[in-house]
C-alpha cells in the first residue's frame, strides 16, 4: 500500500508541474483570444440558460444541462478543495484558482461548443456527445477519444464520488453528534438514494439538479455573505493578503504562509480545475444532452457555468477563510493538518451560522456532485462498451458510493488529481486542434443566435 501510496503522489507531481499548469492555464488564455473574449457574453448566457428551445433536438432543457453540469462542478471543491488550495499553496493560491476561473470561462465554452457540434443520437433518439465524440468524427482521432472516455470513466469514481461521499461522511461525523451514526452507514443510506435517481437516467437526475441546484447555491452564497459582514474588518486586508502572497513568499496572521507564486499557481489551478473543470471535458457530456438550436447558444450557457462556480463560489469561501484565518483570535494553523481541517475550523469560528452553512453546503453540493457525476461516466463507459455497459457501470458506481466513507481521503483527492489531468489532456487536444472551427461558428451565431443549425445529427447503432 505504501508504494501505491508513493507512486501516486509521484505521478500527481509530474502531472501537475509546470508543464500541466501552463498548458492549462495556457489553453485558457489562447481560447479567450480566439473567442474574441467570450467573457463578455456571461450575461447572454446566463439569460440563454433560462431560456426553453423545445422544438430543438435533445433530451433535458438548456437550464436541466446546466445545473446538471453545476450539480457536478459546485462540489466539495468549493469548500473542501479552496482549503486544500490555501493550505498547500498559501492564501495567495486563491487568486489563481479566480483566475483560473475567469479564463477558463472560454476554455468551458469552448469544449460545451464542440461537444454539440459533433454529437450524434442512438437509435432510440437519445443524444450522445463529449470530447471523444469531437476527437472521432471531427479529427479522426478515436484512439484518443477512447483514452479520453476511460480516464473520464475512472474519474467519475474518484472526482465525482470517492472525494464526495468521502466529504459527506466527515462532516457528518464531525458534526453531527446528536444520533451517531457510523460511516459505512452513510454510505449505504446515500447508496440508496443515489440509486433511485440514477437508475431513471439524464431525465431523472435532471430533474433532481433543477430543483436543488439553485437551492444548495443561493443557500451557501448567502451564508458567506453573512460571515463576511461579520469579518468586515478583515475583508480589505485579506483581499490584500490574497493578491501579495500570489506572487512572493510571506505569513500572515494564524501562521498562515506564502509559499511563492510556482506553489499557490500549482495549487490554486489544480483546485481551480477540479471545482469548475473547465479544460476537462466533463461538463460538455451533458451539455451535448440539451435542447439547443445552434452549438454557440448551448456553448454560452455552459460557460456560466464557471462564473458561477469559481469567479463567484470559491471566491467567496477563500475570502471566508482567509478573513476568519486572519482575525485576532483567529486558526492556529500549527493545529491543523490538511485543507479539509482548516476548512472546518474556520467555519465553526463563526457561531451558529458558520458550521449549519458547513454542513448543509458540503452534503448538498457532494451529493450533486455524485448525481452529475454518474451521468459523465456512464455516458463514456457507454461510448467504450455499448450500451450494455450502462448497467454494470451504475452497479460499480452506486458500490463506490457505498464503501467511499471509509477511505483515505488524501489518497482519494490525490488519484482524483491524477486523474483530473489524464482525462484534461485529450481533451485540451481536442479543443485547441478545432479551435478554427469553434472561432468561425462562434463569429457567425453571436450575430444570429437564434439561428437553427440545421446540420443533420448522425444516428449511431451501438
Amino acid at each position: 500500500m505504501e508504494a501505491f501510496v508513493n507512486i501516486v503522489n509521484y505521478l500527481d507531481d509530474l502531472l501537475w508541474g509546470v508543464p500541466m499548469i501552463i498548458l492549462l492555464f495556457g489553453t485558457h488564455l489562447f481560447l479567450t483570444g480566439r473567442t474574441g473574449f467570450i467573457q463578455k457574453k456571461i450575461l447572454t448566457g446566463i439569460k440563454l440558460s433560462v431560456t426553453k428551445d423545445p422544438d430543438s433536438p435533445g433530451d433535458v432543457s438548456q437550464f436541466q444541462a446546466l445545473t446538471t453540469a453545476l450539480a457536478s462542478t459546485i462540489g466539495t471543491g468549493n469548500i473542501i478543495g479552496v482549503g486544500t488550495a490555501i493550505f498547500l499553496g498559501g492564501p495567495g493560491a486563491v487568486l489563481w484558482c479566480w483566475l483560473t476561473g475567469v479564463f477558463g470561462i472560454a476554455t468551458k465554452y469552448a469544449e460545451s461548443f464542440i461537444a454539440v457540434k459533433y454529437r450524434v443520437k442512438t437509435v432510440d433518439g437519445r443524444m450522445q456527445g463529449g470530447a471523444m465524440y469531437a476527437l472521432e468524427r471531427g479529427l479522426n482521432m478515436r484512439w484518443l477519444g477512447i483514452i479520453f472516455a476511460l480516464f473520464a470513466a475512472l474519474a467519475s469514481f474518484g472526482i465525482g464520488c470517492g472525494t464526495q461521499i468521502n466529504a459527506i461522511a466527515e462532516v457528518i461525523e464531525n458534526n453531527v453528534s446528536v444520533v451517531p451514526i457510523s460511516r459505512l452507514a452513510i454510505g449505504i443510506i446515500f447508496g440508496i438514494i443515489t440509486a433511485v435517481v440514477i437508475l431513471g437516467g439524464i431525465k431523472s437526475i435532471a430533474k433532481v439538479c433543477e430543483k436543488l441546484v439553485p437551492f444548495m447555491a443561493i443557500f451557501y452564497v448567502l451564508g458567506c455573505l453573512a460571515i463576511l459582514v461579520i469579518n468586515r474588518a478583515y475583508l480589505i486586508p485579506a483581499i490584500a493578503t490574497i493578491c501579495k502572497l500570489a506572487f512572493t513568499p510571506g505569513a500572515v496572521a494564524g501562521g498562515l504562509v506564502g509559499q511563492g507564486i510556482m506553489i499557490a499557481a500549482r495549487y490554486g489551478i489544480a483546485r481551480g480545475l477540479f471545482s469548475n473543470e473547465s479544460g476537462l471535458g466533463s461538463a460538455p457530456l451533458v451539455a451535448s444532452a440539451a435542447q439547443t438550436r445552434n452549438p454557440v447558444r448551448q456553448a454560452l450557457v455552459s460557460a456560466t457555468g464557471t462564473f458561477w462556480d469559481t469567479v463567484v463560489v470559491c471566491l467567496m469561501t477563500g475570502l471566508v477563510l482567509v478573513s476568519t484565518i486572519m482575525q485576532d483570535n483567529g486558526i492556529d494553523m500549527t493545529t491543523i493538518k490538511n485543507g479539509g481541517a482548516m476548512t472546518s475550523v474556520a467555519f465553526s469560528q463563526i457561531p451558529v451560522l458558520g458550521p449549519i452553512i458547513l454542513v448543509v453546503g458540503i452534503i448538498t453540493f457532494a451529493y450533486s456532485t455524485i448525481l452529475g457525476w454518474s451521468y459523465y461516466g456512464e455516458r463514456c463507459a457507454e461510448y467504450l462498451l455499448g450500451r450494455k455497459a450502462i448497467i454494470p457501470y451504475k452497479i460499480i458506481f452506486i458500490g463506490v458510493v457505498v464503501v467511499g466513507p471509509v477511505l483515505s481521503l488524501n489518497l482519494v483527492w490525490t488519484i482524483a488529481d491524477v486523474l483530473n489531468a489524464l482525462m484534461a489532456i485529450p481533451n485540451l487536444v481536442a479543443v485547441l486542434m478545432l479551435s478554427n472551427v469553434m472561432a468561425k461558428d462562434t463569429k457567425y451565431y453571436l450575430a444570429h443566435l437564434d439561428e437553427r443549425d440545421e446540420t443533420e445529427i448522425p444516428v449511431i447503432d451501438k
